[in-house]
């Protein structure tokens, strides 16, 4: 959203620099988790706002505005949420398991530590009443969009709501999500993804490659919207389909 990102490696900031990580592995500290400089100075700006007493929606808000990023941006909640990945080798953070090790354990179970004493903003419900539609974005459903549907699927309202799919001819648009659906028993296909949804949308927006789920995917009660929901052009024809 501000136009910094780094499109070649797919994540981090372009043109970044690991002095800082360097040095940190020379004095024999770990380093496998690769933050650049610039997004380590991310992190030290909105930790230093969240200790300075900032909720993580104004420390959010205030990131932005120094970005330049003219659309509002709200975390689901102030509490901290944090996934752990249960696997037959133990219990790891999300970045230890992604990252670290690979995803090499097989992955048992996903838990959401604080998930059950976080509260949905008022700035959250405020945008959420005032929303003509609401989207759900095709993100990794069990780690990404879980705990989000868990602190504010009582404020989604179906007719309003439609859900992307995350998967497109048999493969996720980015990271594990289909070898973690597989890992945990789920099908890893659109029309699964749909019965997850079933209860706080109404509508669900389908890769043209994936068509023949439509006739299923509309006995559980959703409109279809076939559509391209690649987003090669910076997502305007999916925004535009999803409008239309």
């Amino acid at each position: 959203m501000a136009g910094i990102f780094n499109d070649e490696s797919g994540f981090g900031q372009r043109n970044e620099s690991f002095h800082v990580l360097d040095s940190l592995e020379r004095l024999g500290e770990p380093a496998w988790f690769r933050l650049g400089d610039k997004d380590l100075a991310t992190h030290v700006l909105r930790a230093e706002l969240l200790r300075s007493g900032s909720t993580l929606t104004n420390a959010t808000l205030e990131l932005c505005r120094r970005f330049g990023i003219r659309s509002r941006v709200l975390p689901m909640s102030d509490q901290p949420v944090r996934t752990r990945c249960i696997t037959e080798r133990g219990t790891y953070s999300l970045q230890e398991y992604f990252v670290r090790e690979r995803l090499s354990p097989v992955l048992k179970a996903i838990e959401f530590e604080g998930l059950e004493s976080a509260s949905m903003t008022t700035e959250v419900k405020s945008a959420l009443a005032a929303a003509e539609l609401i989207v759900i974005g095709p993100s990794n459903p069990l780690i990404s969009i879980d705990p989000i549907l868990h602190v504010l699927g009582a404020d989604l309202v179906p007719d309003r709501t439609t859900a992307v799919s995350p998967i497109v001819g048999g493969a996720a648009l980015k990271g594990p999500t289909v070898e973690m659906m597989r890992a945990l028993g789920f099908d890893a296909t659109p029309l699964e993804v749909a019965r997850r949804y079933r209860e706080v949308s109404s509508r669900f927006a389908l890769d043209q490659r994936d068509r023949e789920y439509e006739p299923a995917i509309a006995q559980l009660g959703y409109r279809v919207l076939v559509c391209d929901t690649v987003m090669w052009d910076g997502g305007r024809s999916l925004a535009e389909a999803l409008v239309g």
